[in-house]
């Protein structure tokens, strides 16, 4: 008979298949077998509003004719308990005549959070919990940082050359890694909920921030951090089917207030977030973006705004590619400091060293800063 481990992995990789897909829901594989080993039925989350991958994977059953009466759904995450824009999956598998429930993780939504599971072992389905739970929680932690943390899970993107330099004294800095490192960066944008850059970048580069090198369902919404409201409201980065946030320090000057009105009238939401020095609050605006159901941020922006979250602690990962080339002097990655001591450091774990292409791709994590959740976890 095929092995827990088994079907846990194929769920494991369904759910994978929704990373561009479900924001701002987790990413959800199911896969229900049979007594004796056999697949009856599989899916993954669909689109936000669209059915669940558990729902999915009985839709899948069913077509196929298969009876689901004693069967064993693997799950990625516990299945839902709450009425939202679809029904509870809990009672979808209860009513499917489903015996057993293999899950990674419980679900840290306030609205589930172990719900689903009572739910099915009160109805006299076995529960079992915690098989793949390192691999969901690497697949939805954008989604748990939300709901455990109620800020998005920030991962700053930066491309430079082997010297750290990321533009040369003038500017220029297109392009200094390859082609096949810039899609493997429009990658990491199509699983974010939302890109962020700055308004340097924005009037310097005038960007799209969209995703073009890869095949993608949806585009991830665009942020940018604006004190003052000078972006053009020609500018590209105004795409039609996404949300444009723009956050700003606010201003009752009548000159402002018109600049406001010409960026609303392009569809942006302004948002006014001034700290004490008159620029814009990045904690308060991190926990604002949760609240519009962001989970991965993904930040692109130039040396003083990538300075300044790292300077208050924001970022949770950096995503770096080098160049097999050295630039000298130019813009660094972030401006920060400076420091007097070595330990003032910003201390990284890394998480992967890949060569993509002539470049080298780094994902190193802020040290503890996964820790919000003990891993593995059954349940919350």
């Amino acid at each position: 008979m095929t092995t827990t481990a088994h079907f846990i992995s194929q769920a494991l990789g369904l759910a994978a298949q929704a990373l561009f897909l479900s924001n701002p829901n987790p990413r959800v594989g199911c896969v229900i077998a049979s007594p004796t080993g056999e697949i009856l039925g599989q899916g993954f989350t669909q689109r936000a509003g669209g059915p669940h991958a558990e729902v999915v994977a009985l839709h899948d059953a069913r077509a196929r004719g298969n009876d689901l009466r004693g069967a064993t759904a693997y799950v990625t995450l516990e299945p839902c308990a709450h009425q939202g824009r679809t029904g509870p999956c809990c009672d979808a598998l209860i009513a499917a005549g489903i015996a057993k429930v293999v899950a990674s993780l419980a679900d840290p939504n306030p609205l589930v959070a172990g719900q689903g599971f009572a739910r099915l072992r009160a109805a006299g389905v076995e529960v079992s919990v915690g098989d793949g739970a390192q691999e969901s929680f690497e697949l939805n932690i954008g989604f748990f940082s939300r709901m455990v943390r109620k800020i998005p899970w920030v991962r700053m993107k930066m491309a430079a050359s082997l010297d750290g330099t990321t533009a040369l004294p003038n500017g220029e800095s297109q392009w200094i890694t390859s082609s096949a490192a810039r899609a493997d960066g429009h990658a990491w944008r199509a699983r974010a909920c939302a890109v962020l850059t700055g308004i340097g970048t924005v009037l310097e580069d005038n960007p799209r921030l969209d995703v073009r090198d890869v095949a993608t369902p949806r585009q991830p919404h665009v942020v940018v951090v604006d004190s003052q409201l000078q972006t053009p409201p020609d500018a590209r980065l105004f795409i039609a089917g996404r949300a444009c946030y723009i956050y700003c320090a606010g201003s009752k000057d009548t000159a402002f207030q018109e600049r406001k009105q010409a960026l609303e009238s392009q569809g942006a939401v302004v948002v006014e977030l001034p700290n004490a020095h008159n620029k814009v609050d990045l904690p308060a605006m991190l926990a604002d973006l949760a609240s519009r159901g962001v989970n991965e941020l993904h930040v692109e922006a130039g040396t003083k705004l990538n300075g300044s979250f790292i300077r208050e602690g924001l970022v949770d990962e950096m995503l770096v590619y080098l160049a097999p080339c050295m630039l000298g002097e130019g813009l660094a990655m972030a401006h920060f400091g400076p420091l007097t001591q070595l330990n003032q450091g910003l201390s990284l774990d890394f998480k992967s060293v890949e060569k993509i292409d002539p470049d080298v791709r780094i994902l190193a994590r802020v040290k503890g800063r996964d820790n919000f959740l003990a891993m593995p976890t059954a349940e919350l």
